[in-house]
């Protein structure tokens, strides 16, 4: 019995004792919901303002890579006729020479021979 008494004083002096709770802060809904609000306009200007320079800078690179493309097709061809006058001028060049070295003369005029019987040369 005296286990109960006991508990039953222990029990007793427990509910004398003061709960200490712990208060929280109050909070401003309308506070936060303004802020959160204004919050969220800021990222999505933010987010729409890096997608334009985004798309800007895309732009100007496309344009350029389109520019640097036609002038390259621009500087091929060139090439190409340049290499084909070098070639030509080159061939020229030595054929002229080794007509002079052969001592080749600039024909005037042209005499065609006609051969009768049809044969230059026969075989006995």
């Amino acid at each position: 019995m005296t286990t109960t008494k006991n508990m039953t004083t222990l029990a007793y002096s427990l509910s004398k004792v003061k709960t200490i709770s712990l208060a929280l802060p109050e909070i401003n809904w309308k506070k936060f919901y303004i802020i959160g609000v204004l919050m969220t306009i800021s990222l999505i200007f933010l987010s729409l303002l890096f997608y334009v320079f985004g798309v800007n800078e895309l732009t100007k690179g496309s344009y350029l890579i389109k520019n640097y493309q036609k002038e390259i097709t621009k500087l091929s061809a060139e090439n190409a006729r340049l290499e084909t006058n070098f070639a030509e001028i080159g061939f020229l060049e030595n054929v002229q020479e080794k007509a002079k070295d052969l001592s080749f003369e600039k024909t005037k005029e042209v005499k065609y021979i006609q051969i009768v019987g049809g044969e230059l040369v026969s075989a006995k």
